[in-house]
């Protein structure tokens, strides 16, 4: 079975970037992928973030939801729809949701950001406040798919391995984690962590990311990347738009933690 994580470079308009996710969904199915990941904000990079705010959209209506419903069904593919900002309780924010459809276009699973990115950069001075606009969610998302359990996670998640730890209590088999690091941090941990992550769980990891020059002056790291359950990266897209794109091997995935038992060698659990 054939996954795919697609890295772009999205900007402040919708329409383009969706002609864009478009394009690039359709070459990774072209290529035999099954499973295609969307990078975080795949939809829109704000120029400012409020922005996002004004195009929000309820759960199961708005064109984000019907573009990404009509790929599905259309090539007959399983799309995580990266993130894309959902109606929230507080007016004046979103809920930064990862979507999951079916190859029938059927919306299958919902993910809200669970941990908000803000930080402050000293080498390059960029602040990042996601808690001004968006409002975080409190809910560990694993389903069931032809590929396996899934579990779902977004970009700053990352760092809070007890997430996943939650997600192996699940039965977590892959991951999808859709991102958009910014350089400094990637260049720093991007690699590491999603290396980790596969490792110390023993699943795959499919981390689509942003990855270039924004028009609102950000620059993200890219390296999308399919990593496998014995942290061994089986593809990468180092730069530009495109997709990283590799085959899951469920045999190798159980003889892997069969072999090398160590998530039922575990004394400790976490609770986020």
């Amino acid at each position: 079975m054939k996954v795919a994580a697609v890295q772009m470079a999205s900007g402040p308009n919708v329409s383009y970037n969706l002609l864009e996710a478009g394009r690039l969904i359709a070459l990774a199915a072209q290529g035999g992928a099954e499973l295609v990941v969307l990078p975080e904000n795949f939809a829109i990079m704000s120029m400012a973030p409020q922005d996002v705010v004004k195009i929000r959209e309820p759960l199961g209506k708005g064109p984000i939801q019907d573009f990404l419903a009509e790929q599905a069904e259309k090539l007959g593919i399983w799309i995580v729809g990266g993130t894309l900002p959902l109606v929230a309780d507080d007016p004046k924010k979103v809920r930064a949701a990862c979507l999951l459809f079916d190859d029938r276009g059927q919306r299958v699973a919902r993910y809200d950001k669970i941990h908000l990115f803000d930080v402050r950069i000293e080498e390059t001075k960029e602040v990042y406040v996601e808690s001004a606009v968006i409002e975080p969610g409190k809910e560990v998302v694993v389903v069931d798919t032809p590929f396996g359990r899934l579990g779902l996670a977004i970009c700053y998640d990352l760092r809070f391995p007890e997430l996943f730890r939650q997600m192996l209590d699940q039965g977590v088999e892959l991951i999808a984690l859709p991102s958009a690091f910014t350089a400094i941090t990637g260049k720093a941990h991007w690699e590491t962590l999603v290396r980790a992550r596969a490792i110390e769980n023993l699943c795959y990891v499919i981390a689509p990311a942003q990855g270039g020059y924004h028009l609102n002056g950000r620059e993200t790291f890219g390296h999308s990347m399919i990593v496998d359950p014995w942290g061994v990266m089986l593809d990468r897209l180092p730069h530009g738009s495109g997709f990283a794109i590799a085959d899951l091997d469920p045999n190798y995935l159980r003889a892997t933690r069969r072999n090398f038992p160590a998530t039922s060698h575990r004394r400790i659990k976490c609770r986020i």
